[in-house]
């Protein structure tokens, strides 16, 4: 079962989901499968390929925030926008990060999700 909160480390060709809650936290880990091809847009598919397992990873968990390089948050968002718009709601915020470690990461996460909750006005289901 997901749990309700989740950060995604996400760059080009690697992605950690940590679902968390104020007890355990689950690590998961999304790679890219590299396609040794000179057809031209294959990057282009690849990354596709790769973004659509990371959403696919993400099924199911209500909340995500999303970090990582700017260039790497801009393709993945622009990705959902056109190709996963369904799930767009479930990404609720979207922050630059350099290289955090797991333990930094979901600190960062918790302590956003406290204050996204309290301006959203909803109640955290658990004392992150």
């Amino acid at each position: 079962m997901p749990l309700f909160h989740a950060v995604l480390l996400i760059a080009h060709d690697t992605a950690k989901i940590q679902e968390f809650d104020a007890e355990q936290r689950v690590l998961h880990q999304v790679q890219a499968h590299a396609y040794d091809t000179r057809q031209h847009g294959s990057n282009v598919r690849t990354e596709h390929e790769f973004f659509g397992k990371v959403c696919d990873a993400l099924a199911g968990v209500r909340e995500v925030l999303v970090a990582g390089s700017k260039t790497a948050l801009s393709d993945f968002r622009h990705y959902v926008q056109k190709h996963r718009a369904g799930m767009a709601a479930q990404f609720v915020g979207w922050e630059p990060v350099d290289h955090p470690t797991d333990g930094q990461l979901v600190a960062f996460a918790r302590k956003y999700f406290v204050d996204h909750d309290r301006m959203a006005g909803v109640p955290t289901p658990t004392d992150l």
